[in-house]
């Protein structure tokens, strides 16, 4: 017979959750870089900067699995479940990079099983917000730093050379920072740092407001149980009510049988005379 806790696991798995989406994404997201880096004819610096974003996204992979593992309650079974994650979240070995197709097949085919996908983002939507947050920091730091490589280091006085420094560019300049020791000097160069600046301005005022409903606004559970404590003091008063009203009819009762007894009583006496 199956555990309650394996299969009440096996429930909680027919939909995916905005974290595993966006494991997901990254999956295809490094699937994309590996196949770059093993078929594309690339510079060193390319070559270099493709291997940073993917080891990044490797410390990602391990990160999530480690929390997964040490929430999980049957933790023999999210082994079980998840070791090809384990595996493909290995930086060290290139060739093992390639399971992570099999993580994309699992959460495609998790999607496939669910009826509904926006319902479920709906109800978890700090942990959409913040999956959301996670996967475009990755997407714009990595385009960013590749594109304004590849743009900028065949140009002439051009400070943006190296995969380090492609990675500071763009670190600094989705933060809006402005130092300006990097800086793009052909035109193409410009136009990214510009979608760049502006993606950093909107992911930023994302985070203020994610961080403002995390210490300002109350979290569902707490509006959960105001509005159960609401109910609960409502049926309360509801009960009272009812109790004083049963109060006031037994009180109206015995004063009606006390009256009838004494209606009797005079006619009692009246046939007597």
């Amino acid at each position: 017979m199956i555990d309650s806790q394996k299969w009440s696991a096996r429930i909680r798995e027919t939909t995916p959750s905005p974290i595993e989406l966006a494991m997901m994404v990254l999956s295809l997201v490094s699937v994309v870089v590996v196949l770059a880096m093993t078929f594309s004819n690339l510079d060193r610096e390319t070559y270099r900067l493709l291997l940073a974003i993917d080891s990044s996204i490797c410390i990602i992979f391990l990160i999530r699995f480690f929390v997964g593992l040490v929430n999980a309650r049957d933790k023999k079974y999210y082994v079980k479940t998840h070791w090809i994650d384990f595996v493909a979240s290995i930086p060290a070995i290139e060739q093992l990079r390639f399971a992570r197709i099999f993580q994309i097949l699992r959460v495609i085919r998790l999607l496939r099983a669910s009826r509904s996908l926006i319902l479920p983002l709906l109800k978890q939507r700090k942990q959409t917000t913040l999956a959301s947050l996670l996967l475009a920091m990755v997407l714009i730091l990595a385009f960013s730093s590749i594109l304004i490589l590849l743009v900028e280091s065949g140009a002439p006085d051009a400070n943006i050379t190296t995969a380090e420094q492609a990675i500071w560019w763009a670190l600094v300049t989705i933060s809006t920072v402005g130092y300006g020791d990097f800086y793009p000097v052909t035109t193409a160069g410009h136009v990214i740092g510009g979608v760049v600046i502006v993606s950093g301005v909107s992911f930023f005022g994302v985070i203020s407001g994610y961080m403002a409903s995390v210490f300002v606004a109350p979290d569902d559970a707490e509006r959960q149980q105001a509005h159960q404590e609401e109910i609960k003091s409502e049926i309360e008063r509801a009960l009272e009510r009812m109790e004083q009203n049963q109060q006031k009819m037994e009180q109206n009762q015995t004063q009606m049988l006390s009256e009838i007894s004494e209606l009797k009583t005079q006619l009692t006496k009246a046939k007597k005379e």
